[in-house]
């Protein structure tokens, strides 16, 4: 059970890596996956003498970010050097932005229990990815770890909230929501499994009603939604426990180890780090004129709150099915390409949030790569329609057309599984069962409702399941009847 005599504050810093085809100084591929220490310049690894140059592309995506989370967008803002030390930053400095970043004072909307409720959004600001360290076993217990400097100059957008969140499900429906956001924005693939969407946790706890900040932890590159959520959970709770047994809380930065489903302390942060920000000497400042704005801002898509609202409005379908089917702009164009073609919106989302989704999922992929089409699911159903499958059947050609991507009337072809929809072919078999088992028969007389489920099933199992239900159910109905 909750504890309800506290509450949790809790603010979220994002990193999401942009979809750009080059790193923002230099013209490395962003490309994921390729082999360590292939992706690399001069520029990009740090070495004296070489200077960056921004790719356009990343300050439109920063803006296009901002306009989608309701941010004023700079006119002046800078770059600048945070400097630490670690393996994986090759100059010993990170190009970010401090004091004034290109977007800040926005904020997004979620739905908590049927409540909209506003997460500001403090900044969105533009910077370097740093390297990758390959640990040979886990962050926290590993013999040497090895460089990879393919992700160095990768660009990224920090989108950091207030502390306007106080439970580990406020933070996850912030995360999806934004997640979503950038999605339809087209601005980063978010693929959390490839660490292109992260998420750093600022949480802290304090007595119901106390309006100062306790003391916070921060939980470190959290990359799933569960992952988010069960970190947040066990943490509040251990701060809760410390606070009850009368101990203090240390401000330091913490990991989420999944396999034991706890947090571990990583470092102290007793007190803020100095990172020595100063503006960049080899970048001038951003200067973005308002028109260049006002056109970003002409080219912002269709957004998730928006598209909800048309699917709930022009379709009739369901709150919780419109948020399912805006969670990707994938998954939304799927839907949208199958009522080009097809006239019932509940049907087309039922199995879009049933059966493709629990292949999706299943298989581990995305919406774009399965083999199914809109054109395929529209097809199947309806041949469902027609009366040439039945529901069940249509399960497993579905199967099928997800496996192979063929079209369903060629797997009905050759799997012979046309339904059975003549009467005068049923009849003869369900007046045969019926003969068969008059001692059933005289159970379903006397009133036993499972007799009737029985027949349906040898029926079905005589024509393989091939007969349409409804017709047998008609059919038995008069037989039993007497009729």
């Amino acid at each position: 059970m909750p504890n309800t005599e506290y509450e949790a504050v809790i603010g979220l810093e994002v990193h999401a890596e942009l979809k750009t085809e080059s790193k923002i100084f230099c013209s490395c591929s962003t490309e994921f996956g390729a082999e360590p220490n292939t992706q690399i310049c001069p520029i990009c690894t740090g070495m004296p003498g070489v200077l960056p140059v921004l790719n356009r592309k990343v300050l439109e995506y920063a803006i296009k970010t901002g306009l989608a989370l309701n941010c004023e967008i700079a006119e002046f803002s800078k770059y600048d050097r945070k400097n630490y030390f670690y393996p994986d930053l090759p100059k010993a400095y990170q190009i970010s932005q401090y004091d004034l970043p290109i977007c800040r004072n926005g904020y997004l909307e979620i739905e908590v229990d049927g409540q909209q409720k506003r997460v500001g959004i403090t900044r969105v600001h533009m910077e370097e990815d740093a390297g990758k360290l390959v640990h040979q076993g886990t962050i926290t217990a590993t013999p040497y770890s090895l460089v990879d400097l393919n992700r160095s100059g990768v660009p990224l957008l920090e989108i950091v909230s207030e502390p306007d969140m106080r439970t580990p499900q406020e933070a996850r429906l912030y995360m999806e929501k934004l997640r979503a956001i950038l999605l339809f924005l087209g601005v980063s693939d978010c693929k959390m499994q490839e660490g292109s969407l992260r998420c750093d946790a600022n949480v802290s706890v304090r007595p119901r009603g106390e309006t100062r900040f306790g003391t916070k932890t921060e939980i470190k590159n959290m990359n799933s939604f569960r992952a988010l959520e069960r970190a947040l959970e066990f943490e509040i709770d251990r701060q809760i426990e410390l606070l009850e047994d009368g101990e203090k809380i240390v401000q330091e930065t913490r990991t989420w180890d999944e396999s034991k489903q706890a947090t571990f302390s990583m470092r102290s942060k007793e007190e803020a780090h100095d990172y020595r920000y100063f503006p960049d000497p080899d970048l001038v400042p951003v200067v973005v004129d308002r028109d260049w704005v006002e056109a970003v801002r002409e080219t912002l898509p269709e957004l998730p709150d928006a598209a909800r609202k048309r699917l709930v409005q022009n379709y009739g379908l369901p709150e919780y099915d419109a948020t399912v089917l805006t969670l990707t702009k994938d998954t939304l164009d799927f839907f949208d390409r199958c009522m080009e073609e097809y006239h019932d919106a509940k049907v087309v989302s039922n199995w879009i949030m049933g059966e493709l989704n629990r292949l999706l999922n299943q298989q581990n992929l995305e919406i774009t790569e399965c083999k199914v089409t809109p054109f395929g699911l529209v097809s199947m159903l309806r041949l469902i329609d027609e009366g040439t499958i039945s529901g069940k059947m249509a399960k497993s050609v579905f199967e099928e057309m997800f496996a192979t991507g063929k079209q369903p009337e060629v797997i009905i072809k050759e799997k012979g599984m046309v339904q059975i929809s003549d009467e005068s072919a049923l009849e003869p078999i369900i007046a045969r069962i019926v003969a068969d088992n008059p001692k059933v028969v005289e159970d379903y007389r006397n009133g036993k409702d499972k007799a009737f489920g029985f027949f349906v099933g040898q029926v079905m199992k005589a024509t393989r399941g091939q007969a349409n239900p409804k017709m047998v159910n008609d059919i038995l109905k008069r037989i039993l009847s007497g009729a």
